[in-house]
C-alpha cells in the first residue's frame, strides 16, 4: 500500500490552498493490512496508549443537526459553501455573506453536542488524571467539542464564533446574538428569500480602539491559507501521538487528508469512526461503520485497567 509522508515542513508548505489536492509528493512504499471492526482489539490499544490524537470532521456533528451545506440540497438561498466562503464572494457581497453566516451562527446556537462530543470531552478529562493526552484537531468551526468539554483543541478552520477585522487583523471571540443590529431577523435560508443589501457600514465592525474596520467571519475560506503555526503544532502532534482516531471525516479536504495517513506511515495504529468507507479507510488498522455518537462511545469508555480517581 502505498501512504504518503510529509515532514513538519512539507506539511506546512502543502497549505497554499487547503481545499486542493496537494502537488506530487515523495510515496513511500509500506505494508498494512485491511482494517478491522475488532472493538475489543482497539480497547487493548487504546488502553496502552499515552498520547491520543483524535481528527474530527462534519460526520462528529451531523447528529447534532448542523447542516454541511455541500452535496445533494446542501443549499443556502441559491447558493452552497464554496459560493459564498471566498474572499471573492466577501469583496463583492459582503453583506449576502455576512447573512449566510449569521444564519449559521444562530442556527448553531441552537445546537448541542452529541454523544460523540462528550464521550470525547470525558475521555480526556478521564485520561489527563492518568498522566495520559486526548488531543482534539478539528476541521469543523461549529466550537461543539469546546461545548462539550475538551481543552485540547486545535480548530483548523477557525471557528464561527471569532471575527477578525479586515483592517487591523484583531482576532476576537464574539458570541453576540445577533452580531450586530442590522442582520437582527436576517439570514433566512429560503430560496425565494431576497438579499438584505445590507450598508456595509451596519455590517459588523471593529472595536479596537481607532479602527472601526469591517468584520469577516475568522473562517478558512476556499482558496486561503492555513494558520502555519497551527499546522507546526498539529504536526507536531502527529508525530508524538501513539494511536490516532479519525471521527466522520471523509479524507479529502486537503492538508487535513494527509493527517492520519502520515501518522499510519509510522506504523501507529489508526481507527476509522465513519459512516461511510473512504479513499483512505484501507490504510489504517481499524475502521468502525456507523454513526459517531453511536460507535465512539464504547471505544472511549473506561477500560478495566485504568485506575478510577
Amino acid at each position: 500500500m502505498i501512504l504518503l509522508q510529509l515532514t513538519a515542513r512539507k506539511l506546512v508548505s502543502q497549505v497554499g490552498n487547503c481545499f486542493k489536492r496537494p502537488p506530487k509528493l515523495q510515496m513511500t512504499q509500506i505494508e498494512t493490512s485491511r482494517p478491522n471492526s475488532d472493538l475489543t482489539e482497539f480497547r487493548e490499544v487504546f488502553a496502552n496508549a499515552k498520547h491520543i490524537t483524535i481528527l474530527t470532521g462534519a460526520g462528529a456533528s451531523a447528529e447534532s443537526g448542523v447542516p454541511t451545506f455541500r452535496g445533494k440540497g446542501g443549499f443556502w438561498r441559491k447558493w452552497q459553501a464554496q459560493d459564498l466562503a471566498t474572499p471573492e464572494a466577501f469583496a463583492r457581497n459582503p453583506s449576502r455573506v455576512w447573512e449566510f453566516y449569521h444564519y449559521r451562527r444562530e442556527l448553531m446556537l441552537s445546537k448541542s453536542p452529541n454523544a460523540a462530543h462528550i464521550a470525547i470531552a470525558e475521555c480526556e478529562a478521564r485520561l489527563s488524571k492518568q498522566g495520559r493526552k486526548v488531543v482534539v484537531i478539528t476541521q469543523n468551526i461549529d466550537e461543539l467539542h469546546k461545548r462539550a468539554g475538551s481543552k485540547a483543541i486545535y480548530e483548523i478552520h477557525g471557528s464561527l464564533f471569532k471575527t477578525r477585522c479586515t483592517n487591523c487583523k484583531h482576532v476576537a471571540e464574539n458570541y453576540r446574538s445577533p452580531i450586530c443590529p442590522a442582520l437582527a431577523g436576517k439570514g433566512a435560508p429560503d430560496p425565494d428569500t431576497d438579499d438584505a443589501k445590507i450598508p456595509v457600514e451596519d455590517l459588523p465592525r471593529c472595536e479596537e480602539f481607532g479602527c472601526n474596520g469591517l468584520l469577516r467571519p475568522h473562517v478558512v475560506w476556499f482558496g486561503e491559507t492555513l494558520d502555519s503555526d497551527i499546522l507546526m503544532e498539529v504536526n507536531k502532534e502527529l508525530e508524538i501521538c501513539d494511536l490516532c482516531l479519525i471521527v466522520g471525516t471523509s479524507s479529502i479536504v486537503y492538508p487535513a487528508a494527509l493527517f492520519a495517513p502520515q501518522v499510519a506511515a509510522r506504523g501507529v495504529p489508526v481507527a476509522e469512526f465513519n459512516t461511510v468507507v473512504t479513499d483512505a479507510t484501507t490504510k489504517f488498522r481499524f475502521y468502525f461503520p456507523g454513526p459517531c455518537g453511536t460507535t465512539l462511545p464504547p471505544a472511549l469508555a473506561r477500560h478495566e485497567s485504568e485506575v478510577i480517581f
